[in-house]
């Protein structure tokens, strides 16, 4: 997968989160990375449990996941969650660039 390939950038997506709700936020990594720092209102769902977690999601709704820097979990649980129909995309920069926008 190309890495710009199913991915919001940071503006973007602050931007229509300014104007939609139905955006949510699942950042992908281990309950520990997540307790250290998380985009606020982020749900955590670690990537090992997303698609059973999946099952259950809105199809109503557009799912952002992130992952630390952007790009390897993020990508693979977008991908996920676009082969289970649901719509997704994944954020370039990932947590760690959301704090430093």
């Amino acid at each position: 997968m190309e890495k710009s390939e199913n991915c919001i950038a940071l503006d973007i997506l602050k931007q229509k989160l300014k104007s939609k709700n139905e955006i949510i936020i699942i950042d992908v990594r281990s309950n520990e990375e997540y307790n250290e720092k998380h985009i606020p209102n982020a749900i955590n769902i670690p990537i090992d449990k997303l698609e059973n977690e999946a099952k259950k999601f809105d199809k109503n709704k557009f799912y952002i996941t992130a992952c630390g820097k952007g790009g390897n979990r993020s990508a693979s649980g977008a991908e996920k969650l676009n082969q289970m129909k649901l719509k997704a995309l994944w954020l370039c920069g990932g947590t760690f660039g959301w704090f430093e926008f």
